[in-house]
């Protein structure tokens, strides 16, 4: 035991939290698949749990190897990586599937496994530690707009046209990351006025045009106007099904909750696994569950800007808030949603949700973060081994 964690390097505060957050993850999943069960199985929630088991130590793997890459690797494999996304991202959209209608193609499945993928979260961890090793590059440099055009915000775009038809959402999750992350970079306030106003015409043109051609292309507008129209208007139609009993799963649950396995609403709940787990999570868990499930992110944001602050370089400080804060920022819209504080984003609870894509790619996303944290903890050791550091320079000559 004392080897496993000897090898765990970086932030033990943030080795913790996803690990209490996975542990605690089985129970809510276990519970909200006995529907799935129902619907689409034997009646048998084993397979679900097994499943869910297996994603979460596939995405501890890709934790424990990430954090051991050296944290400045990742500017190159990003220059690297972006074009991959794009093309996957492109295959996504003219192999995706379509329900009821609606453009649903986020996933595109593995040739010779059978596993699907959801591109765009890989795309939006890829595309922040693109930004971040820009960033960090044109550091304290006299740049123009123009030249930050083609190297900066054409990939960002790109990107973001090819999320959007499919995943509104999610698309405007890695833009709100981007425009912090380049705020924080020091990126001039008037070159960034000019990017906001540029993407507001550009999803302006996208809704008219869908609007306007709806056989032009398959895209989700109707849906996303629904759901804001619904949540403003407060409406009791047949699209609040699913708010309206994630309120009576929180309603049901009071300071304790119903216990473990015995909420009733998970049986009529959608997407009451993944989309909506917090709502089954306050219901069987009560106010106290939900609270330190909250304070567990909370925490994990309180390490992050711990860790950006005490990095060493510029890259390592952008590379902890670019894929550190959207796991954070993605949890609380998850909650936000199941309290009605937040149109429906479809949007899963980190680590928590089932899901494969979710956990992986928060667990890639956590494994950078703990690279960089682990590169000043190596430093400090090394410093602690030399009593006087002149000692170094007299060996040397």
């Amino acid at each position: 035991m004392q080897g496993i964690f000897k090898n765990i390097k970086g932030d033990k505060a943030i080795w913790a939290v996803a690990g209490l957050l996975a542990l605690f993850s089985f129970l809510p999943v276990y519970s909200a698949s006995s529907n799935l069960a129902y619907l689409y199985g034997d009646g048998s929630t084993l397979p679900y749990l097994l499943k869910h088991l297996a994603h979460l130590l596939l995405g501890f793997a890709i934790l424990y190897g990430v954090h051991k890459i050296p944290y400045h690797y990742f500017r190159g494999l990003s220059i690297i990586a972006l074009p991959v996304v794009i093309v996957l991202l492109l295959i996504t959209i003219t192999q995706g599937t379509t329900i009821e209608g609606a453009n649903a193609s986020r996933w595109i499945r593995v040739p010779f496994v059978g596993v699907t993928f959801q591109t765009s979260t890989l795309a939006a961890v890829v595309l922040l530690t693109y930004v971040a090793r820009y960033l960090s590059k044109i550091k304290d440099k006299e740049i123009t707009f123009k030249e930050s055009l083609l190297p900066l915000w054409l990939p960002v775009f790109i990107v973001l046209a090819l999320i959007l038809p499919a995943n509104f959402s999610t698309t405007a999750i890695i833009f709100a990351m981007v425009v912090i992350l380049v705020f924080i970079g020091g990126y001039p306030l008037r070159y960034l006025g000019i990017v906001l106003g540029a993407g507001a015409i550009m999803l302006t043109l996208f809704v008219l045009t869908a609007k306007a051609f709806p056989d032009l292309f398959d895209n989700r507008v109707d849906t996303w106007m629904s759901r804001i129209e619904n949540f403003t208007d407060n409406t009791d139609t047949e699209a609040d099904y699913q708010i309206e009993k994630a309120k009576i799963a929180i309603a049901s649950g009071g300071v304790t909750g119903l216990g473990p396995g015995k909420g009733v609403q998970k049986n009529f709940l959608p997407q009451s696994s993944s989309d909506f787990i917090y709502a089954i999570i306050v219901e069987e868990f009560g106010m106290l569950g939900a609270m330190s499930i909250m304070f567990l992110y909370l925490l994990l944001l309180f390490r992050l800007v711990i860790v950006a602050y005490k990095a060493s370089t510029v890259f390592g400080r952008l590379l902890v808030v670019g894929v550190g804060l959207p796991i954070v920022f993605q949890a609380l819209i998850n909650m936000a949603v199941a309290v009605e504080l937040f149109p429906v984003t479809g949007q899963t609870l980190p680590l928590i949700s089932s899901g494969g894509t979710s956990i992986w790619m928060t667990c890639l996303a956590l494994g950078m973060v703990l690279s960089v944290s682990a590169k000043r903890e190596a430093k400090l050791k090394e410093m602690e081994g030399i009593e006087n550091p002149l000692d170094i320079l007299s060996e040397t000559i």
